[in-house]
């Protein structure tokens, strides 16, 4: 039996760095953006000059900002148990 019949065998996937470090981006995001909520709900003068629609829009891209910026930023998990053409 040679090499290329033997069914290729991969090692259980490790969660990776980025998806690890995007959700927690993603939580850090979520705790600023109800801390900028609270004040503002105490203090509406705040955000009444924006209109209702940009209001619903702008408040998302806090945690989606965060999550998108530190999933980018942080290195891929190598996976040495792939060939390499999959890698």
């Amino acid at each position: 039996m040679s090499n290329h019949d033997k069914p290729i065998e991969y090692g259980r996937a490790p969660v990776e760095a980025k998806v690890k470090w995007a959700s927690f981006g993603g939580y850090l995001g979520s705790v600023a953006l109800l801390a900028v909520l609270q004040a503002v709900d105490a203090d509406h003068s705040l955000i009444a000059f924006w209109p209702d629609w940009a209001e619903a829009v702008a408040i998302p891209l806090l945690p989606t900002a965060i999550a998108t910026v530190s999933g980018w930023r942080a290195r891929h998990t190598p996976r040495p148990d792939l060939p390499i053409s999959q890698r």
